[in-house]
């Protein structure tokens, strides 16, 4: 049994070897993330015989080019939570922080977990392009709804309701009507300085250059809207860049929005839970992949208290000899960006109140009971991860038996 722990940093490891009984098969080595020090690193620990398992920390993005070299030359790799590590404790005293301490714990955790490592996988690494992606789409809706609101702020100015003249959602390609309208008619008064007809016109050929469909009602509304507005930038050079700039930035937002969405999707897809997850009442092709993207495999998680731990809204526990605290806060342990989509999908029990969906009928119980708005979310959020947890597990015993048939 040879455990390699790896202390990841930016650039460069710390590796160490341990075998049982505490032996160190090898003092701690420096090794850089370059192709010639991790192929180097390889050779050693191949020839090291087949009971070898590496053991690092999921660092960010920096571990992920020394667990693929590894795994490509056939090496058993595990990457673990940090948390994990920290917690394990270092079997000393004293208070002691260094790259070489770190990587000797770690290859220790690894010989005393032995049996239960878990190996990481080609699919561990979807689901790690998955988080990246739909992490990268949770920021571009942030910068959507920031851009968004400044050109609304700015068509104040210009074309005040202009965002509401078109009830047109977003395209997949990202486009969005209102949009595209004010590219093109930036200010009232580029309306309202043309006949009725003229714009019927130009808005027609508008509509037909930018595939969306024409109504001579909605275009006769648009006309007659202009003439009463009044804004309080006049038409120049200087307020046609100010607006047409702002529209043209949401619009690009928008469209590698789309695109990434897109993407986010297809890597889902290629999951064998999305199905089941999609299916979830409260939970659409995106949200199902954001909560796979945070969740991960569930088969690493021991039973349902695991993962509702694993997402940081269970109860700390605050008690020691007599004292018994009996209102604690949520630990708040896992990703926020799990929280977050936690939330909307309870926010749809909360919206739609479907009578037959245990979710909503545990969420009502524990509102009529006069628990705080936070505290019954929180309570239907774990109820939700406990069916999900049982809905995809159910779903991978299924797979199995089908690849086993």
């Amino acid at each position: 049994m040879n455990a390699v722990g790896i202390d990841i940093s930016k650039g460069k490891s710390m590796v160490a070897i341990m075998r049982p009984m505490g032996e160190i098969a090898r003092k701690p080595f420096e090794v850089t993330h370059n192709h010639e020090s991790l192929f180097n690193l390889a050779n050693q620990l191949m020839a090291l015989g087949d009971d070898v398992r590496v053991i690092m920390e999921a660092t960010g993005r920096y571990h992920e080019p020394v667990a693929a070299v590894l795994r490509h030359y056939g090496l058993f790799v595990s990457i673990l939570n940090p948390i994990v590590i920290k917690q394990s404790g270092a079997g000393s005293v004293r208070k002691v922080k260094s790259d070489k301490k770190d990587a000797l714990k770690i290859a220790k955790y690894g010989l005393d977990n032995w049996i239960v490592l878990r190996e990481h996988t080609p699919m561990d690494t979807t689901r790690q392009q998955l988080k990246l992606f739909s992490r990268q789409y949770n920021m571009y809706m942030k910068m959507a709804t920031s851009m968004q609101n400044n050109l609304i702020s700015l068509l104040d100015k210009t074309f005040p309701g202009a965002n509401d003249l078109f009830d047109s959602p977003v395209r997949e390609d990202g486009h969005q009507k209102w949009v595209d309208f004010v590219l093109e008619f930036w200010h009232c008064n580029v309306i309202a300085e043309l006949s009725e007809e003229d714009f019927i016109d130009r808005y027609r050929l508008w509509c037909k250059c930018n595939s969306y469909n024409f109504s001579l009602a909605k275009a006769q509304k648009v006309y007659d809207a202009s003439w009463n507005l009044c804004p309080t930038l006049s038409i120049c050079q200087a307020t046609m860049m100010l607006v047409t700039s702002a529209a043209q930035g949401l619009l690009s937002v928008m469209q590698q929005r789309a695109a990434i969405k897109a993407e986010v999707i297809n890597l889902a897809q290629m999951l064998p839970e999305y199905e089941c997850v999609k299916a979830m009442y409260g939970v659409g092709e995106i949200t199902a992949a954001q909560l796979m993207a945070e969740l991960g495999d569930i088969r690493k998680f021991a039973n349902r208290r695991s993962i509702v731990a694993f997402s940081g809204i269970d109860p700390t526990i605050n008690s020691s000899g007599a004292y018994n605290s009996d209102s604690n806060p949520s630990s708040k342990r896992g990703s926020p960006h799990l929280r977050k989509t936690l939330f909307q999908v309870v926010s749809t029990y909360l919206k739609k109140s479907p009578p037959d969906e245990p979710v909503f009928l545990f969420l009502d119980k524990k509102r009529n009971e006069g628990k705080p708005f936070y505290v019954y979310m929180n309570a239907a959020a774990n109820k939700f991860l406990r069916i999900y947890y049982a809905r995809v597990k159910e779903a991978f015993v299924n797979a199995s038996s089908l690849d086993n048939e």
